[in-house]
């Protein structure tokens, strides 16, 4: 059983991770994730001291669990300038930071690194309102580069070429040959993909409701930090760590809303897709990261989540996620694992570790920490400095 723990300060609660469902249960291992959680409470999206929250937990896992894998995500830089106007000094601050803190965990846990940057962000250049189709235009709150459009119109057709920060419009069919995809994945691709020119970003259905002060470029390359061997492609990460983790202990660790303009590491520009594709800060990404595969095809541009947003959905707690990626690092490696970030619901649902810590904030809200457990394995017996 894939068990959910959910801890608000006040009180902890826990659920059948895949239905959602409460249940009890006891074990070693779910009372150590307890402590851990009532320990570390989450600071919030915008806060720094969310970096340290990221390698305080990790660490404690790593101190009481042994792992051999982690997965490390610190996404506050991310988050906090995609929202708010700063001054250059004060988004160098929160890049030392984050930056800082990963060094932290490698320092005291003595994993051998990958660190990823997630790619650069820039100022909001324009808006493009596709509220007022005639078909349906869905956006994501976390993507600025995408918009689907289901049953689209011919005055749509003149409408979407008229607009001036358009770089690309991608029929279904295009989109499916041209990201290598199979025919059973027309159900899940929109009959237009709409790309937005560098700077733009989309306004409709789904789209950001808080006002954006940058969003990601299109990253061609993000920057990678590793001594483990060469990666050319962002797919080239996980079967790496895979080979590796035979010999070494290994961490990969993301840092989201940093690019090869921020990075202060000695790094390798990393192509950051296929084709004409980018990936953005968000589900493809880390998914691409943990699997090794690229994603274009499970999350696509204007997700159709509404058939499975009923009391029958499984996982719940997930948000759009309906199953975990059982090719995940975290499922194909024998070892212990642990993953812990200021992202929530990639950590478990990307991951595939045995224990994800994660903040349980929705839309910038903080509503605590959540835990998932995806199976128990033995471990030593944990420092009695936490118990």
């Amino acid at each position: 059983m894939e068990l959910g723990i959910f801890d608000v300060r006040e009180w902890q609660t826990m659920v059948n991770l895949s239905t959602g469902r409460k249940v009890e249960y006891d074990s070693p291992m779910v009372r150590l994730v307890k402590k851990v959680m009532a320990q570390h409470p989450y600071p919030g999206d915008f806060e720094m001291m969310g970096n340290q929250w990221v390698t305080d937990l990790a660490l404690e896992l790593v101190r009481n669990y042994d792992p051999g894998f982690v997965f490390l995500s610190y996404s506050q830089p991310y988050f906090a300038i995609r929202f708010n106007p700063m001054a250059p000094e004060k988004w160098q601050a929160l890049v030392d930071n984050a930056l800082t803190e990963a060094q932290r965990f490698i320092e005291e846990s003595g994993f051998i690194p990958i660190i990823v940057g997630s790619g650069d962000m820039i100022p909001v250049e324009g808006y493009m309102d596709v509220s007022g189709l005639d078909g349906l235009a869905v956006c994501s709150p976390w993507s600025a580069h995408y918009e689907g459009v289901f049953h689209p119109s011919e005055r749509d057709l003149e409408y979407v070429k008229s607009l001036s920060g358009l770089q690309r419009l991608v029929y279904r069919e295009e989109f499916i040959r041209e990201l290598g995809g199979k025919p059973s994945d027309k159900d899940r691709v929109p009959d237009w993909v709409l790309v937005a020119r560098e700077g733009f970003t989309f306004k409709g259905m789904q789209s950001s409701l808080r006002p954006l002060a940058r969003i990601p470029a299109h990253n061609q390359f993000i920057p990678v930090y590793s001594k483990l061997g060469p990666i050319k492609t962002i797919t080239d990460v996980s079967p790496l760590i895979e080979e590796n983790l035979k010999t070494h202990k290994v961490a990969l660790i993301m840092v989201e809303g940093i690019g090869v303009k921020d990075f202060t590491l000695p790094f390798t520009p990393v192509v950051n897709g296929f084709s004409w594709y980018t990936y953005e800060p968000g589900e493809s990404q880390f998914l691409a990261l943990t699997t090794g595969q690229h994603q274009f095809f499970n999350y696509p541009p204007g997700l159709q989540y509404w058939p499975d947003d009923n009391e029958n959905k499984p996982y719940p707690f997930s948000g759009y996620f309906n199953h975990l990626d059982e090719n995940a690092l975290g499922f194909r490696y024998n070892g212990r694992s642990i993953a812990v970030g200021n992202r929530s619901m990639l950590m478990h649902a990307t991951s595939g570790a045995d224990i994800a810590l994660e903040c349980f904030a929705r839309n910038l809200y903080n509503h605590g920490t959540m835990a998932a457990i995806l199976r128990e394995k033995e471990f030593k017996e944990v420092s009695r400095s936490l118990l």
